[in-house]
C-alpha cells in the first residue's frame, strides 16, 4: 500500500495516498478498532449537510472565499448522492463529543475540495479541514447537530410505517368485526368480544405511540449549530448561526429553529432521550402484539388457532410441516432491541458532565438503530403478516361457547355468587351455562337467549335493563 505522509499537533503519520480521508481519522483507526460499525448513513448525511449549510453562511458573510466555498459544497453534493461512502471509516465507539466523526467528515470534504481545484490530497494549503470545512463550528455543536437532524430525516418514515401498520390492523379490525370470540385476562377465559375489537385496540396501540412520536420529534428540530465549543457562539456568531440554520431548513425542508438557549442544548441530550422513549413505546406496544399474534395463532391443533398468520418459511429442521410465526418473532426480537438501545441512551444522557455530554456518538448510534430496524421491523410486519391474517370463526364460537365467560352477563340478574356458581358447575361437568340456568329454572328461554347473545354482550350496557327478574 502506497502511503502519504500528513502532519498534526501531535506529529507526523502515514495516511493511505488514495485515501480522502486524512490524518486524524487514520489516528482514530488505529485508536478505535472496537465493533466494526460504522457512522449511519444519514448521520454521514446530516453532518455533510452541516457542512454544506456552514460553507454558505461562511461565504455569505465574507469570512470564506467564494472559490473554496464552492468547491466545499461540490464535494458535500458528491457524498449526498452517494459518493465516497467507503471514506467515512471511523468506529462507532470513538473519542467522546464526536471528534474523531467530525473530523472523517471534514477531512473528506477537504481533500475532495481540495481535487476539485486541482492540489493533491493531503496537501490541505487550498482547502484546509478545520480552517474552511469547520469554519464557525465545533464537534460540540456540529455532532449534536447532526444527532438531532439525522433522526429528524428518518422520522416521517418511521411515522409512516407506524401509520401504515396501524392502518392494516383497522381494515383487520373491519374484517372480523362480526367473528364472536371470547376475551381473555391473565391468560383466562373473559367476557365475550369480536375479533375486530381486539383489533381494534392494536390499530390504537400504534396510532397513539406515533402520536407521542410526533410530539417527541418537536424539540429536536431546536439546533445549538453557531454554538460552538460550549454555546457561547465564538467564532460563530448570531449571524452565522441564522443562516446556517435556515439553509439546513431549506436544504432538509424541516421546520428547524436556532435553539432559544444554546447552553442547554450543548448540555443536554435530554430531547434524543425523549424522542428515544418515544421510540421505546412504539417498541412495547408493538412486540405485545406481536406476542399476541402468536398466541392467537398457536396451534394448530394443541392450542387457541383463532387467527391464521401467512406462512413464510418452513419452522423446524427436524419436524416436517412445522411452520412458526416467523415474522412476529422477528418483531419481538426487534423491539427488545430498541428498548436496550433506550436504556444505553438513557444512561449515556445521563453521562454527560458540566458543558457537554461526551457520550454523543453512543447516544446517535443507538437512537439511530432504533429508528431504522423499528421502522424496517414494522413494514415486514405489515406486508408479511398482517395483510395477510385470516381468522378462524368456526373455532372462535367453538372456545366461546365452551367457556364460562357468558357467565358474567348473568351477574345483574342472579347476583355474582350465584353466577359464580354457575360457572363452577359449568367447568366441572362441561355443560353450558345456559343449559344450567334452564335447568334451575333460574330465568325462562327467551330473556336467557337475549341476556346470553354474544352479538349484545360485545356492545355497552345491560339487556333488558329494568326487567330483570
Amino acid at each position: 500500500m502506497t502511503t502519504r505522509t500528513e502532519r498534526d499537533p501531535l506529529g507526523s503519520k502515514a495516511v493511505p495516498a488514495d485515501a480522502y480521508y486524512g490524518i486524524q481519522t487514520a489516528r482514530a483507526l488505529e485508536n478505535f478498532p472496537i465493533s466494526g460499525l460504522r457512522a449511519p448513513a444519514v448521520l454521514v448525511d446530516a453532518t455533510v449537510l452541516i457542512k454544506k449549510a456552514a460553507a454558505h453562511a461562511n461565504m455569505t458573510l465574507g469570512r470564506l472565499d467564494s472559490r473554496i466555498g464552492g468547491v466545499i459544497v461540490r464535494a458535500a453534493d458528491e457524498v449526498l448522492n452517494g459518493g465516497f461512502r467507503d471514506q467515512f471509516v471511523v468506529d462507532v465507539y470513538q473519542a467522546g463529543a464526536g471528534t474523531s466523526h467530525n473530523m472523517n467528515v471534514n477531512e473528506v470534504l477537504a481533500n475532495r475540495a481540495s481535487e476539485l481545484l486541482g492540489a493533491a490530497r493531503g496537501e490541505y494549503t487550498s482547502v484546509h479541514p478545520n480552517d474552511h470545512v469547520n469554519m464557525g463550528q465545533s464537534t460540540n455543536d456540529v455532532y449534536p447537530t447532526a444527532t438531532r437532524l439525522a433522526l429528524l430525516l428518518g422520522h416521517r418514515d418511521l411515522v409512516v410505517a407506524a401509520r401504515a401498520l396501524a392502518t392494516a390492523f383497522a381494515i383487520k379490525a373491519r374484517e372480523f368485526d362480526a367473528v364472536l370470540k371470547v376475551g381473555r385476562t391473565h391468560l383466562q377465559d373473559a367476557v365475550p368480544m369480536t375479533l375486530g375489537q381486539e383489533f381494534t385496540g392494536y390499530a390504537g396501540c400504534i396510532d397513539y405511540a406515533a402520536n407521542a412520536l410526533e410530539r417527541a420529534s418537536g424539540p429536536l428540530q431546536e439546533l445549538n449549530l453557531g454554538a460552538t465549543a460550549i454555546g457561547t457562539g465564538l467564532n460563530a456568531g448570531d449571524d452565522y448561526t441564522a443562516l446556517a440554520v435556515g439553509q439546513l431548513s431549506r436544504l432538509t425542508a424541516l421546520t428547524l429553529t436556532p435553539a432559544d438557549n444554546r447552553f442547554r442544548v450543548t448540555q443536554s441530550m435530554g430531547d434524543v432521550l425523549a424522542y428515544s422513549g418515544a421510540m421505546r413505546r412504539l417498541a412495547v406496544e408493538l412486540s405485545k402484539i406481536a406476542s399476541d399474534l402468536r398466541l392467537l395463532s398457536m396451534g394448530p391443533r394443541a392450542g387457541l388457532a383463532e387467527i391464521k398468520l401467512p406462512p413464510v418459511q418452513p419452522g423446524s429442521s427436524i419436524m416436517p410441516g412445522k411452520v412458526n410465526p416467523s415474522i412476529a418473532e422477528m418483531v419481538n426480537q426487534v423491539c427488545l432491541q430498541v428498548i436496550g438501545c433506550d436504556v444505553t441512551v438513557c444512561t449515556a444522557a445521563e453521562a454527560g458532565q458540566l458543558e457537554l455530554n461526551v457520550m454523543m456518538p453512543v447516544i446517535a448510534w443507538n437512537s439511530l438503530h432504533a429508528s431504522s430496524i423499528l421502522r424496517n421491523a414494522m413494514a415486514i410486519l405489515r406486508e408479511k403478516c398482517v395483510d395477510g391474517i385470516e381468522a378462524d370463526p368456526e373455532r372462535c364460537r367453538e372456545l366461546l361457547d365452551r367457556s364460562t365467560a357468558v357467565a358474567t352477563a348473568l351477574s345483574p340478574y342472579l347476583g355474582y355468587a350465584k353466577t359464580a356458581e354457575l360457572a363452577k358447575v359449568s367447568v366441572a361437568t362441561g355443560r353450558p351455562i345456559r343449559e344450567l340456568v334452564l335447568e334451575q329454572g333460574l330465568m325462562d328461554g327467551h330473556q336467557l337467549d337475549r341476556v346470553l347473545s354474544p352479538d349484545v354482550m360485545t356492545r355497552p350496557g345491560i339487556v333488558d335493563e329494568g326487567s330483570k327478574p
